[in-house]
């Protein structure tokens, strides 16, 4: 579902979608991510393209992706199935600024791999690893719209 347009119009319905296309792919595709970009950066520490610190960067951002999720399955999306109130606004915003945080996050995975730019003779791994994290930043942009334009209005 690339378009906002093709939503659930159910809430539970578009919930249950984000959990199982979203919050179970980043968890299950992000560490493996950085797993192959630890590997790179070991493998060829001395090349001047190195994406060095991108590692790092997505540990962290696993780490803050888990918070932000489990915030949202164990708070806002239970009140949001409950039909929201007016204590649900605080949360949203809350979830917005983590987006933004996230969004901080893509432009230095941008600026640390060259906008996922290959040296020229790349090997499988950084191959690999360009090729996953363009897939999980698309499905991060993805999900970060569906709930910034399609969830969270419907209790704004």
């Amino acid at each position: 579902m690339k378009d906002t347009a093709e939503a659930p119009q159910d809430t539970s319905e578009l919930i249950d979608h984000i959990q199982s296309r979203y919050h179970d792919t980043h968890r299950r595709e992000l560490p493996e991510i950085a797993t192959l970009a630890e590997k790179v950066e070991r493998v060829h520490h001395d090349h001047p393209q190195v994406p060095q610190g991108l590692g790092e960067l997505l540990r962290r951002l696993i780490g803050e992706m888990e918070v932000h999720m489990k915030k949202e399955e164990l708070i806002l999306f239970p009140a949001m199935r409950a039909g929201g109130g007016p204590g649900i606004k605080n949360p949203i915003a809350v979830m917005r600024a983590d987006h933004d945080d996230h969004e901080e996050s893509v432009a230095e995975i941008r600026r640390i791999t060259g906008n996922l730019v290959l040296p020229e003779g790349a090997c499988r791994s950084w191959t690999a690893l360009y090729e996953g994290t363009q897939k999980f930043l698309d499905d991060l942009d993805a999900h970060m719209r569906l709930e910034n334009d399609v969830l969270f209005p419907r209790f704004e």
